[in-house]
């Protein structure tokens, strides 16, 4: 267990070591207690939760036998017609091994099924209700064609806020000897965005280098640079230092091996920090639109991000 990833070392056992989602965990525990429930749609972002609250309610529901009466698939990998067909069929229609009247069928990415599997899914949720349910994991709900989508119980997810991030760094920290200080703690939780496995999987590689997790090893290992050297060039620019501007963006591009899209991404929620009329915001929150459209059709990235700070130098004249 020395040697585990930290996302299957930690991932939680039972309901009291799942991370915020309070609503909905209060709501599936009672179907879990009653051993009775419908069919579950778990629907948010990466990394919050939906994966390890299915294998709760597995365990808690099933004991030591949950293993034999839960299956888990990966409808990226697996998302044709023929595994609903086969795989999915044959542990549907076999009975639940103890006490509980149903098996549970965990697919997750079910937004990437194909429409000729998600009409076969359709078919098998009705027909072998009496003796299997489904959870279903996505990311965007609206993939699901309705059908599926009225037979199950929604549940959407949101990214973890930051108290429950900080109580989870900080209990891993602990269990693992680590010392974090506030500005690594609050770089992990930007970097991360809400997505518990980034960050653990984060955390996991800044410990292997020191046991001391510092800001700077967090940013390194996360190609992401900080929030304050992307305003010092957007300022720069601002300031109608186009060429300082333009070096300074370019040696940060470097020092944290960011693309361009990286780099836009950042620009953008940093936008918000500069000091500029509220139109002239909205403005450049457009350009950066614009660039990451054209940078994701294959347009050169280094002319577009020169062409974005080129329009915010304009946009600091304009202001002056």
């Amino acid at each position: 267990m020395e040697h585990a990833i930290w996302t299957e070392k930690y991932r939680p056992k039972a309901f009291s070591d799942v991370k915020g989602q309070k609503d909905i965990i209060g709501r599936v525990k009672f179907f879990v207690e009653s051993k009775n429930m419908p069919h579950l749609m778990f629907a948010g972002p990466a990394g919050v939760g939906k994966t390890s609250l299915a294998l709760v309610i597995a365990r808690e529901l099933f004991g030591d036998s949950w293993r034999q009466n839960f299956l888990e698939l990966n409808a990226s990998d697996e998302r044709g017609i023929d595994v609903i067909r086969i795989k999915v069929k044959d542990f549907a229609r076999t009975r639940a091994i103890g006490d509980v009247p149903f098996k549970i069928i965990y697919l997750d990415e079910c937004d990437a099924l194909t429409r000729e599997a998600q009409q076969a899914l359709r078919r098998t949720m009705e027909n072998y209700t009496s003796t299997c349910r489904f959870i279903l994991g996505c990311n965007y709900s609206s993939k699901i064609i309705d059908p599926i989508q009225s037979r199950c119980v929604v549940f959407r997810f949101k990214p973890l806020e930051k108290p429950e991030l900080v109580a989870l760094i900080s209990s891993i920290a602990k269990e693992e000897g680590l010392h974090i200080d506030d500005k690594a703690m609050d770089a992990l939780i930007a970097v991360s965005e809400g997505d518990c496995r980034k960050m653990e999987n984060l955390l996991q590689a800044a410990s292997a280098m020191d046991k001391k997790v510092t800001e700077e090893s967090i940013y390194s290992i996360a190609s992401f640079a900080r929030p304050k050297e992307i305003i010092d060039v957007l300022t720069l620019a601002l300031a109608n230092k186009f060429i300082d501007a333009r070096s300074k963006l370019l040696d940060t591009m470097l020092k944290y091996g960011l693309s361009g899209l990286d780099v836009i991404k950042q620009i953008q929620k940093e936008i918000l920090q500069l000091d500029l009329s509220g139109r002239a915001q909205l403005d450049l929150v457009s350009r950066c639109g614009e660039a990451e459209f054209r940078i994701s059709e294959g347009s050169d990235e280094y002319v577009q991000l020169e062409a974005f700070l080129a329009q915010v130098a304009l946009a600091g004249e304009k202001n002056t």
